[in-house]
């Protein structure tokens, strides 16, 4: 009996602790905004080195009511402490949990001004946090396909930031500098693998997607970190991983055993999102009075971050987001270049980080030139969709962009298209791209066109004589044969002679004319875009011709144009002025080919 007394007890001893630290995580009373005053004292937690979380002594100043957007309170705080004092409010720290009486009273969110002599900061209070917990959730995919959300009206902590950076809108005298007063805690925006030359390059649209770089130093390390998530942690979101990796770095405010809180504002806005949440090593805090920030290596995998809401971010454990998994080729340097990274999939960010990561492969290695010429094959797969298909050539331009950044807008471009649909959520399963690299300029211009004849009958056979003018290089000479349709129409026939970005601009029309297609369709479309290798030759009759989605009706008759002009309010229909009844091309040529030209002959 004294045995069992004693195997009782001892399990009573080990059980009971478990048991109340699993009821204080996930039930650790809070305090209400309500209950708090100015000169009421307390603790905050965050990492200055290391992993675990220091003490910082709180200080209330007061609550500020209805700043955060409507009914969006902020505590205001002063933080007391040897290292606070000394580096201030950095960037990283945000999310940092604040207790007041023993209870969690919110998360380090937002700072004071530009060059603040002392540590002074807002707290997102933690009930407005924990609505984020109670929020519906959208399946990765549609969060992929979803927009990012804009700030509303007052709404100051719209997005991540760097001091100064990014587009600013032009208010009235008197607010035009509010944001310098009172803005969210930056999160160290950390690019690991890209040159400074990428990330300049690429700020701008990083900052329309709603990211504006925080150039934090950091990296990624393999190295485990045993050590539990607990708040005040250091804990990343990662867009790309890899060969290249960019994280978002920032604190955590609460945890439970299937979810954390961080942040205390958003990174993006996005809602719903899909994100790697990996655990973070601070190496180093760095004062300025500028931009004071953490110094952080990402490490292990330690979730997904599901939600990224207004007053903070969401995160669930042992989840595997979705990433889309990229492989990059460089052939024709000293050896075989191979890249492996995984970027986020998501409708703003997706097509920025595709960009930024080829121009930065293409950038980043020795073979890199200004006369550097590179031909790309290479496929995108969406789940339940024909693979689309890259087949295309890059060459400097007099005064346009170096080849490798045409490359990578192309690619953006695709990327945007993909998912820029209004009907179909994109899942984009893999990205394989190869390229090989010429050590030349290898791009030419149309010179010349002329017919052999300036009369033909339907289906007479008529030659196109073009010449060529490569970039330094002799100029080439080509003909090509066209047959006049057997029902092309008595009068004038037009010929248009031309590289294939100008034939693709023609056959998209104005976008005015119709609606977003459905994915499918944009996938069709994509695949039927010629390539910038090649002299097209179309010829064009005055007939009407409709677009609808990828199909195309040429040479209509006026009645049946008529009935179909009424179907352009619910399809996805482009009129043109002319058909294009036939289209021949050139061989594959070496050369990026540019230029266009209009000809004309009389048909009998």
């Amino acid at each position: 009996m004294r045995k069992v007394v004693s195997a009782l007890f001892a399990s009573f001893c080990v059980l009971v602790p478990a048991l109340l630290a699993a009821q204080t995580s996930q039930n650790f009373p809070t305090i209400s905004v309500d209950h708090i005053h100015a000169g009421m004292r307390g603790v905050a937690y965050t990492v200055f080195q290391g992993v675990k979380p220091e003490s910082m002594d709180v200080e209330v100043l007061g609550v500020l009511r209805n700043v955060n957007g409507p009914k969006g309170d902020i505590i205001l705080v002063r933080l007391h402490g040897e290292k606070v004092e000394y580096t201030g409010v950095v960037a990283g720290m945000s999310g940092s949990p604040v207790y007041l009486d023993g209870k969690l009273a919110g998360a380090l969110a937002f700072r004071i001004g530009e060059f603040s002599k002392e540590p002074i900061a807002g707290v997102t209070p933690i009930a407005d946090m924990l609505e984020i917990n109670a929020l519906d959730r959208s399946p990765a995919e549609e969060a992929a396909a979803r927009p990012a959300a804009n700030g509303v009206g007052g709404d100051i902590a719209g997005r991540t930031g760097a001091p100064g950076d990014g587009p600013r809108q032009p208010g009235p005298e008197g607010t035009q500098g509010f944001a310098n007063y009172l803005k969210p805690i930056e999160t160290p925006l950390v690019f690991n693998g890209f040159s400074e030359d990428t990330v300049h390059r690429f700020a701008s649209q990083f900052a329309s997607a709603g990211i504006v770089p925080v150039m934090g130093a950091g990296s990624v390390s393999d190295a485990k970190q045993p050590e539990p998530l607990e708040p005040g942690s250091a804990v990343s979101a990662v867009l790309v991983r890899g060969d290249m990796d960019i994280e978002a770095t920032c604190t955590v405010t609460y945890i439970d055993p299937q979810h954390l809180l961080a942040c205390g504002h958003p990174l993006l806005q996005f809602g719903a999102v899909d994100l790697p949440m990996n655990k973070a090593q601070v190496l180093a805090t760095l004062p300025s009075p500028l931009n004071a920030f953490k110094i952080v290596n990402t490490t292990e995998a330690a979730g997904a971050f599901v939600q990224d809401r207004h007053t903070g971010i969401m995160g669930v454990f042992n989840k595997q987001p979705q990433m889309i998994p990229v492989t990059l080729t460089i052939n024709g340097g000293a050896a075989i270049k191979e890249f492996h990274y995984e970027v986020l999939n998501n409708a703003r960010l997706s097509p920025v980080a595709i960009m930024a990561t080829v121009f930065n492969a293409l950038h980043g290695v020795n073979e890199y030139g200004e006369e550097i010429t590179y031909r790309v094959n290479g496929s995108i797969n969406v789940k339940g969709f024909p693979e689309v298909s890259l087949h295309n050539m890059f060459s400097p331009a007099d005064g346009g962009q170096p080849a490798a950044m045409q490359a990578a807008l192309s690619l953006g471009e695709r990327f945007s298209r993909i998912y820029d649909n209004p009907y179909d959520a994109p899942a984009v399963n893999s990205v394989r791209l190869d390229f090989d690299l010429v050590r030349e300029r290898r791009w030419a211009r149309l010179e010349s066109a002329h017919t052999d004849v300036t009369e033909a009958r339907p289906g007479d056979n008529i030659m196109v004589e073009t010449a060529i003018a490569p970039y330094r290089g002799e100029r080439i000479i080509r003909q090509i044969p066209v047959k006049i349709p057997t029902s092309a129409s008595k009068g004038t026939l037009r010929i248009l002679v031309s590289d294939g970005e100008t034939l693709d601009r023609v056959g998209r029309g104005s976008p005015a004319f119709g609606r977003k297609l459905d994915l499918a369709s944009t996938i069709a479309l994509l695949n039927k875009e010629h390539s910038n290798n090649r002299l097209y030759v179309s010829l064009l009759e005055a007939d009407p011709e409709a677009r609808v989605a990828d199909k195309v009706m040429p040479t209509l008759p006026l009645s049946v144009m008529n009935v179909m002009d009424g179907m352009r309010g619910n399809q996805e229909m482009i009129v043109s002025a002319e058909s294009s009844v036939d289209e021949t091309a050139t061989t594959p040529l070496d050369y990026v080919v540019s230029g266009a030209q209009l000809l004309t002959i009389t048909v009998k």
